[in-house]
């Protein structure tokens, strides 16, 4: 990690090695810090995260529920959520699970919305990290949001438009321009992204998955009935003609 952090111009950066939900190292005067900006690519449905000690944690970070013991999904988010300033913005790739999954994983997500924390659900395509092939999403969360994006959540659809690769899949530069332009636009595009009211959520019993609001069916062709059987008699009358054709000649050569 430092040496990732040297080459990208980073050479201050603070790197601590332990365990984030136990026993979270990056503290100030015993207190979490506070970040502008928090980025994060956490182990999918991570088991034995520390659920047993989790109830007491000393910062707080649980308050919106303890997620399940064998899926610490949401314990990585509410940590990221809890070192957030009050400016502060974190994306978070998770797996759909997290989007649709009930019991105290369906409370904690409600809580969520009902802080309106959520500002985007990002649907991502199979296959682009290395040791699961299972699709993914990014959260994105802001304790700041603008006016016009309050009680709204943004959904995109991005999980169709990647390039395939021999072991893993990639998204190019096209689709990530695309997604980061999406966001920002934050307004619908059709069968790609939608902007839907937090009311329309919680009737979907604050479920995200990320299909149940945009739609990305192709729309069936209808079929004019009346055309389609006047175009059904047409044929029928054309083949009669040619029957009668076909008998005429095979007369002519004197076949009956």
């Amino acid at each position: 990690c430092k040496m990732n952090m040297l080459l990208h111009g980073y050479p201050d950066a603070r790197i601590e090695k332990g365990d984030t939900l136990r026993d979270p190292k990056l503290l100030q005067h015993g207190e979490l810090m506070r970040f502008d900006r928090v980025i994060a690519n956490p182990p999918f449905s991570l088991d034995a995260w520390g659920h047993d000690t989790a109830g007491a944690d000393a910062h707080g970070r649980f308050r919106f529920g303890l997620p399940p013991k064998t899926k610490g999904d949401l314990a990585f988010v509410q940590h990221m959520v809890a070192t957030l300033n009050s400016h502060g913005k974190l994306g978070v790739v998770m797996p759909h699970g997290v989007l649709f999954r009930g019991a105290s994983e369906g409370e904690i997500r409600r809580g969520l919305l009902q802080e309106d924390l959520i500002e985007a659900v990002v649907g991502l395509p199979t296959n682009l990290f290395y040791g699961t092939g299972i699709p993914a999403a990014i959260l994105i969360m802001n304790r700041d949001k603008p006016a016009a994006r309050r009680g709204k959540v943004l959904f995109v659809e991005a999980s169709r438009e990647f390039r395939e690769g021999s072991a893993q899949n990639y998204l190019r530069e096209q689709d990530v321009a695309k997604i980061a332009a999406t966001v920002h636009a934050f307004r619908d595009v059709e069968k790609y992204a939608r902007v839907v009211d937090l009311a329309e959520i919680e009737k979907n019993d604050w479920n995200l998955n990320i299909s149940r609001y945009v739609d990305t069916a192709e729309a069936e062709q209808k079929v004019d009935v009346a055309a389609a059987i006047a175009k059904l008699r047409a044929a029928h009358a054309s083949r009669s003609q040619a029957e009668e054709r076909l008998n005429s000649l095979l007369l002519e050569l004197g076949y009956e």
